[in-house]
């Protein structure tokens, strides 16, 4: 993908415009791209990062897949945001073969049934529509799938465990452009720890959350409010996020760890639904610890046994005080769950 046409034989809809006005960008020696951060977890906000960032971030990726002029790339993340963008730029500096679709659930539903890829990038909800669609046979011949952007459940886990392709959970944020570690989520290099890609240093500070440096961050330190454990100088496991604890009757309640062990409950019962916890605000604790679950609400038998079960894996302080159900969650515009914009829509009757 060498060159820019000035006039396009056939229209394009605004999407496709503003992907089409990025590549001219980078074709023209653009130094500095504005963006903005996802907002997942709090409120969106502007970036900009320096060409040279992206290019080191598109190398070290590049070099770990063995990518190069031929391979064939799925671009199915939204390309106004980072994981998105980072896909146009490997493929341009790594001279490989584009295919961009617009983000939508299922990608491969918008491409050829024969079109084959070696490379992709995909958010845990496209991956599931499209293994639940009964096309995981397209993924085989893929020399490695990325996924990331949220945390992959159990249900999809094993799904992924069935794959033979390489399959990889991302960590990284806008201000790393895209991912800086990655860890193997299928066959027998499956592990629970991040590796780092080669010329990021890690650290942790006061709180024990993740710090990186290199060239992908212009060579500025990133603290970041991930906990971890640091298991040498190259790779480390996650633990949670430092802001997601819920106070609850003085006791500090990690919410992530409560939000896995209901991911496993529900998977057992044979309910793999999308989940969170929060706390919500209650006159004797300060902040019960609440479930939020996707979907209609479970029966009274399969809630007691989910009761159950939490009861058997849960600290006392730790166990949801309530389960509260949500016809749809949030999301923001790249697919993840957007925690602060599904409570603010949150409503007992709706």
């Amino acid at each position: 993908m060498q060159q820019y046409p000035a006039q396009l034989a056939v229209p394009v809809n605004g999407y496709e415009a503003r992907v089409l006005d990025f590549v001219r960008q980078w074709l023209t020696g653009t130094q500095e791209f504005g963006l903005t951060t996802s907002g997942s977890t709090g409120t969106p906000q502007p970036l900009t990062l320096r060409r040279r960032q992206l290019e080191a971030s598109a190398a070290r990726t590049g070099d770990y897949f063995d990518l190069g002029p031929g391979d064939r790339a799925l671009v199915c993340l939204n390309c106004e945001y980072i994981g998105g963008m980072m896909m146009l730029v490997r493929g341009l500096e790594r001279n490989m073969h584009l295919t961009i679709v617009e983000p939508q659930g299922n990608p491969l539903d918008l491409v050829p049934a024969d079109a084959e890829f070696d490379f992709a990038a995909f958010v845990p909800l496209q991956l599931r529509a499209l293994l639940q669609s009964g096309q995981a046979g397209r993924l085989e011949a893929m020399k490695a799938i990325l996924v990331g952007g949220a945390v992959v459940d159990p249900a999809l886990a094993a799904a992924i465990g069935a794959l033979r392709a390489p399959v990889y959970h991302t960590y990284g944020m806008s201000e790393t452009c895209s991912h800086v570690a990655l860890r193997r989520l299928n066959g027998p290099d499956a592990t629970t720890a991040y590796r780092v890609l080669a010329g990021i240093a890690a650290g942790q500070d006061e709180r024990g959350c993740l710090t990186l440096r290199g060239d992908i961050t212009d060579d500025q330190l990133i603290v970041t409010n991930d906990q971890v454990q640091l298991l040498d100088a190259h790779t480390f496991e996650w633990l949670g996020r430092a802001d997601f604890v819920i106070n609850s009757g003085g006791v500090k309640v990690p919410a992530e760890k409560v939000e896995l062990v209901l991911d496993v409950a529900l998977a057992e019962l044979g309910e793999s639904r999308r989940c969170f916890v929060a706390g919500q605000p209650d006159e004797r604790l300060g902040q019960a610890v609440t479930a939020f679950i996707e979907g209609e609400p479970l029966s009274r038998e399969l809630e007691e046994q989910l009761q159950n079960l939490l009861a058997t894996r849960l600290g006392r302080y730790e166990q949801p005080r309530q389960l509260r159900y949500v016809t749809e969650f949030q999301t923001t515009a790249t697919g993840k769950l957007d925690r602060p914009a599904t409570l603010r829509h949150y409503s007992p009757a709706g």
